[in-house]
């Protein structure tokens, strides 16, 4: 009875490795596809982004008890909700095209630290250079200066556009150029 039981232990292992081949078939007919699925969140395909602006030199203007010169420009594309929930980043060059910079940008211009920061307001960017010694006097803001301004539209969730803002502050200007499909 032993080796019955033997015998017939080992048949049925043959035969199930047997049935259980890769071989032995057709594959069957794919199944319809399911219903489509909820919209995802909004991505960076509305980045609006300018071409290189020349604005007029700048004017006396005091902002927040500082005094420097200011300039601005018109920017129709930027809302309140751009403002509220997404991130206006503004570059500058000095006329070349070669050595851009983010803003705010500081340097020894004139032999005193100063620094060039730009101003987001409902369809306007201001350009405001001061010193920081804040004596009264400026350091020019010249016509000879170029900006452009990327405007990312808000849409992720908080902790996420945080996370993309700081991101985006810490790239180079190529960087984001090439994060968003912009020609430099």
């Amino acid at each position: 009875m032993k080796t019955f039981k033997t015998i017939f232990t080992i048949l049925l292992l043959l035969i199930s490795m047997i049935s259980c081949s890769s071989d032995d078939g057709t594959d069957g007919v794919n199944g319809v596809d399911g219903a489509q699925g909820p919209a995802g969140p909004a991505g960076t395909a509305n980045v609006i982004y300018s071409g290189w602006i020349n604005a007029p030199a700048g004017t006396p203007e005091t902002i927040d008890g500082t005094s420097g010169l200011s300039t601005s420009f018109a920017v129709p594309q930027l809302t309140a909700d751009i403002m509220s929930k997404g991130m206006v980043l503004v570059y500058m060059s000095f006329g070349s095209g070669t050595n851009i910079y983010a803003l705010p940008y500081t340097s020894t211009a004139g032999g005193f630290a100063n620094t060039i920061s730009a101003i987001s307001s409902l369809n306007s960017i201001k350009i405001f250079r001061f010193k920081h010694a804040n004596d009264g006097t400026t350091v020019a803001l010249p016509a000879s200066l170029n900006y452009r301004y990327i405007l990312i539209p808000g849409g992720a969730a908080a902790a996420t556009a945080k996370t993309a803002k700081q991101d985006y502050a810490k790239m180079s200007y190529d960087e984001v150029c090439a994060a968003f499909n912009i020609q430099p």
